[in-house]
């Protein structure tokens, strides 16, 4: 039997972040195709369930449109089961408007008062929606049979996850020796796979697409595949384009086309249908002005979008100002009488010479 694990497609994003009008709705509408990709995937490669571990959808606010393509996937594809789990980003509204319209079979779905399975041969499918009142408690109603091949969905980030939000928990230690081979998880936007206990693994499937650079790298889906009283699992790429954040590091003497040439080395092999952000770091000299605007307009033909930062500290030969009676030396001698830490004063003396950058009068 074979399985799909998905999840956080955040469906009909605005992409508006980086993009403008017209490529954000392009990003928009690719989300969607990339979901279609990945039923159509299911559909040649005969596979029986797809999981979606939710956030299906990103807001509560969702295009009819795109509604409806997600409805016709499923009403299209009567031979797969979409074994779906809300996430903090879904909400009601998809679900009773597919129930009230359409009688449709093939959509399971998992509430968050108590368990609920679905059985498919020997693999037992188990979810249950969190909340702030069952996530310390999930062990406790949990009853898997040892003899089945189970699969467990929730959505939640790790207990010990070090991210800024803090949605409902998974603990993990309350799900060991549970006789789980395989807990389905979403929230967390990055592929990770890792042993649960000595009898099974946890993963997150990651996105389906990225939508801003915290989501960079390859993203897709997990295919699953029993194999004896074992399930198998392998990560598969689908993707439309990637985002890539490349580090750049300058160092004292380079200027400007040594910069260029060495970004164009760092990007060569990065698709043109991708998303780019460059960080130029190092150190550079005090008269040296990483002009990004110059650097991107030497790239931003070469990629579906391109931004780019300075993040280059100035290295500061105070022997050299101890004459120099620019406007730049005089703000060098000041910071050098002042009592503060060699990291305090670098700091300072690098924000007012990128502030005095030309402006360099004689006094």
């Amino acid at each position: 039997m074979k399985m799909i694990h998905c999840a956080d497609l955040h469906l009909d994003s605005k992409m508006e972040s980086n993009l403008d009008r017209d490529a954000a709705n392009l990003r928009r509408d690719e989300l969607l195709d990339t979901f279609e990709d990945m039923v159509t995937y299911a559909s040649e490669h005969e596979v029986s369930v797809i999981i979606i571990a939710g956030d299906l959808f990103d807001k509560p606010n969702v295009r009819k449109a795109a509604k409806n393509r997600v409805m016709e996937q499923i009403q299209s594809h009567p031979e797969i089961d979409f074994c779906y789990i809300r996430g903090n980003h879904d909400q009601n509204d998809f679900i009773e408007e597919m129930t009230e319209k359409r009688e449709i079979t093939n959509l399971k779905l998992f509430g968050s008062s108590q368990w609920t399975s679905y059985d498919y041969d020997d693999v037992v499918i188990t979810g249950l929606e969190l909340a702030k009142e069952n996530s310390q408690t999930l062990g406790m109603n949990l009853v898997l049979d040892q003899n089945r091949l189970n699969i467990v969905v929730l959505h939640g980030q790790e207990s010990d996850y070090q991210g800024k939000d803090k949605t409902e928990i998974v603990n993990l230690s309350l799900l060991r020796n549970k006789y789980i081979d395989y807990l389905a998880l979403g929230h967390i936007h990055s592929y990770k796979q890792e042993r649960l206990d000595d009898r099974g693994v946890y993963c997150y499937s990651g996105c389906l697409e990225g939508r801003g650079f915290d989501e960079c790298g390859e993203k897709g889906f997990v295919l699953l595949e029993t194999e004896g009283h074992k399930i198998k699992s392998e990560f598969i790429p689908i993707a439309k384009r990637q985002l890539h954040e490349v580090n750049v590091e300058v160092t004292q003497g380079m200027e400007m086309p040594a910069i260029i040439e060495q970004t164009k080395e760092k990007i060569a092999d990065i698709s043109s249908q991708d998303l780019v952000k460059i960080i130029v770091t190092g150190v550079t000299d005090m008269d040296m002005d990483v002009d990004i605007k110059r650097l991107l307009r030497s790239l931003d033909k070469d990629f579906f979008y391109v931004k780019g930062y300075d993040k280059t500290t100035i290295a500061v030969d105070y022997e050299s100002f101890r004459n120099d009676r620019t406007l730049k030396g005089e703000f060098v001698r000041l910071m050098e009488q002042q009592h503060l830490s060699e990291d305090e004063r670098a700091e300072i003396i690098e924000l007012g010479i990128k502030a005095i950058m030309g402006e360099d009068l004689e006094l």
